[in-house]
Formats: structure tokens, sequence, C-alpha cells
């Protein structure tokens, strides 16, 4: 059985006009023939369809949403089915949702990972072929899109529920797959706790982790004889304002479930540099591409090496992200914060309470209850 799992697909700037014109060859033409080897395609569907009058949530970052058109375009590209655990889905609220999961059953696509509440937001998508069923898990990290009892959106990141689904899952199916959305935008190594959740899936029961999200690709490990994969970068995510060299990258990973074991095909592009769309590498840049993904797996592999990389990290992007903590709103006392012209608001006595509100777990959820609730 197999099975392709691609990145983020959303649909702006020249994505959207050429979608909105019909010209879906020019977007897809070049990768849809692998799509057609696969028995099943799955593709992260990053923003909500919202063509009725629409109101963004209340959150932090941008608000996206697309025409019910960019679903034309991925029956076209031949997905089978969308996953909705993302950090976009809830953006346009309910109406959002509901146009969403309407088109994309209208197109006859599956979706998996949201829905009109918690409970269908949890579900499992399960999918026949050549006799043999997989389960598919989709679950994304908490942001502004995760769903509730009586609200929709997507299904959150939490070890323990999506331990109790894979065993569930184990009981139906031949082959567990699980999907996440998660990790640190534009840093293309999963973080220690990625790390630990993501093979605590496969000690759980699951075959495969595909993780997307960070609008770059990573590298990936086989642990217990099964394969992990850390990102897979945008697939088709057209956005000039954030372009890097990473962000015009991505891969495909084609994987092929047999009683055997799992073997997996990788499919690297280019997407929407120069030429809008999403283009295969080959030759000379398929070869450079994979020499950059060993490289990074063989840092995911050295315990030692990859915490050494990220606490490099830390360092070099510690003042940007500690501006988050500063009531600095205004662009240019941002600025000067960042420049070391404006104090940190946090003096270093008070750093300890800080550390224990989002250390120590019960204080961690009234926080975050609390300031939900103001946020409201």
């Amino acid at each position: 059985m197999k099975i392709l799992v691609a990145g983020d697909f959303c649909p702006k700037q020249r994505i959207a006009d050429l979608i909105e014109k019909g010209n879906y060859e020019a977007i897809f033409g070049q990768v849809k023939p692998v799509v057609a080897q696969s028995d099943f395609s799955i593709v992260n569907f990053e923003c909500p369809v919202c063509s009725t009058e629409c109101n963004n949530i209340k959150k932090a970052g941008p608000s996206l949403k697309c025409s019910s058109r960019a679903v034309d375009a991925l029956r076209y590209a031949g997905f089978d089915c969308a996953t909705l655990a993302n950090n976009h889905f809830y953006d346009q609220g309910e109406a959002g949702v509901k146009e969403t999961i309407q088109a994309l059953t209208e197109a006859g696509i599956d979706h998996v990972g949201g829905g009109k509440d918690l409970e269908e937001a949890e579900s499992i998508l399960y999918h026949t072929a050549s006799d043999k069923t997989i389960a598919i898990i989709n679950c994304c990290e908490h942001e502004f899109s995760i769903a509730t009892e009586k609200t929709g959106g997507s299904n959150p990141l939490s070890p323990i529920r999506q331990y109790y689904a894979i065993c569930e899952a184990r009981k139906r199916a031949d082959y567990v797959l699980v999907i996440v959305h998660g990790g640190i935008e534009h840093y293309q190594y999963p973080t220690p706790r990625m790390v630990d959740t993501y093979r605590f899936f496969i000690d759980a029961g699951a075959d495969a982790v595909v993780n997307h999200h960070q609008h770059c690709f990573s590298g990936y490990e086989m642990y217990q004889g099964k394969p992990v994969f850390y990102g897979l970068g945008n697939y088709c995510f057209d956005w000039k304002e954030r372009h890097t060299a990473l962000w015009e990258e991505g891969f495909m990973v084609m994987l092929d479930f047999e009683e055997s074991g799992i073997t997996f095909q990788l499919y690297p592009y280019n997407q929407n540099g120069k030429e809008a769309g999403v283009h295969l590498k080959e030759g000379t840049a398929f070869a450079d591409w994979k020499q950059r993904f060993d490289a990074i797996s063989a840092v995911i592999a050295d315990k030692r090496k990859l915490k050494e990389v990220y606490d490099d990290f830390l360092v070099r992007t510690e003042r940007r992200y500690m501006a988050r903590l500063t009531p600095y709103s205004n662009r240019f006392l941002v600025a000067s914060y960042l420049r070391g012209f404006l104090p940190d608001l946090f003096p270093k006595r008070k750093l300890p309470v800080l550390l224990n509100t989002l250390l120590c777990e019960s204080h961690y959820d009234r926080m975050v209850e609390m300031l939900r609730n103001k946020t409201k």
C-alpha cells in the first residue's frame, strides 16, 4: 500500500491568481504524475475555505482564507485526503470550518484532524486498498485553531489522547500513520520534545510518523525500524514577504507499507520561487538537496549533537523571542528593544516566577485558561 504525504498547501498571491483562472496545470503539472502513483494521497490544507463574509478570529499571527476553487485545484492534482489539524484551520471561526468541510466533501476529498467539535476532530480516518487498511491520525500543536467540546477546529497534540487513538486504530487497521503539524518555524531540526513524542507514538504502535509546519524541510530517522519524518516543508505556499531559500524547498514522501516492512521514496521540489508552482528537483539539484537532507538526518541521529544545535539556536534567537514577553507593541519600540536600546521589563528576581508558571503543569494550565478567557 503506497501512501503519499505532502506538506502545507496555502493558495496565496500568484497561486491564488492561477487557481481563480483555473490554470491548475501550471501549479501541479510536474507533481501530478507522482501523486497518481499512490494508493492514497494526503496534503495539509493550511487555510480555511471562506467565500461568504468572513470574520477573522482574535489571534497572534496572520489569518488565512481561500476560495472553494482551491479544493478543486487539489482534486485536479489528485489528492484523496486533506489534513486539517494545523494552526490556521480555525482562522475564520465556525464559518470557515463548516465551509471547508463542505467543500472537501462535495469534491470527494476525505479529511482528518478537523471537525465541528473536538469529538469529530479527533476521529481516525480509515482507508482500505489492496485488502489492507491504514488508519490515519492527525493532530497539531496548540495555537488558536484547537477544537473544543462546543466549537470547531483542529485535533490538539496530546500524547495521552493519541496513545488511546493509536491503540484503537491498531484493533481495526493493518497499519497506523500519525501526521503531526508542529515545530519551530524556519528551524530545520526537531526540538527534543518532538523527538521524544514522535518516538513515543512509534512505541505506542504507530508504523510511521510524518510532521510538517516549519516552512522548511527537516530530516528523518528510523526508530524501532519505523520511519519518522520531522518536517516536509511547504508544499505550495506562495508568500513573497516571507520567502527564503528554505521556504521554497520541500519534499513529498511516498510510504510503501508492506508486511515485510516500510520503505519510502522522497520527491524533493522547489515551490514558488521565480516561477509559480511546484517543480521537482532532478539531476544535480536532487543530489545537492539529498546531501543536505542526509546531513540534517545525521544530526538528528546523534542526540548530543541535536541538543548542541538546539542550544545554539536558542542563544542566537533569545532576544527576538523574549520580545514576546515585553509590552512593546509599536514596531519602532520593538526594533529599539531588539537593538538593545530599551531594557527588559522583567527583573531577574521575577524570572524564576515566570519559569515556574511555565514549568509547573498546574500553574501552566491555570495561566492558559486565564489568558484564553481574557482574549475572548
